[in-house]
């Protein structure tokens, strides 16, 4: 899996869109800059453990793929974190069924 970097422009990006927390795993790098700014912007930056990488979990993987190309088409505009989490995740199993 290709690694995913974060700059601090990134972070200031993702605040913007209502972002506010990043899951950290093997294949997420931030700069110093990045992690000093997502800190200051109140973001949480949550360790995942090596055998919960998303990778690992197809659903889990899907379900992140889904919500970035919704905040994509967005284009910025806000949106509830947590609702979205929670319409895509309820879409998805409604899938598996």
């Amino acid at each position: 899996m290709a690694k995913t970097f974060y700059t601090e422009r990134d972070i200031e990006d993702l605040h913007a869109r209502g972002i506010t927390s990043i899951d950290i795993h093997d294949d997420v790098v931030l700069t110093d800059l990045a992690r000093e700014r997502a800190l200051k912007l109140g973001m949480r930056l949550e360790r995942i453990k090596p055998n919960a990488h998303p990778a690992d979990a197809p659903n889990e993987a899907l379900i992140h793929r889904i919500k970035a190309a919704v905040l994509a088409q967005l284009g910025g505009r806000w949106i509830d974190p947590n609702v979205l989490d929670a319409v895509v995740r309820r879409v998805v199993a409604e899938m598996e069924r």
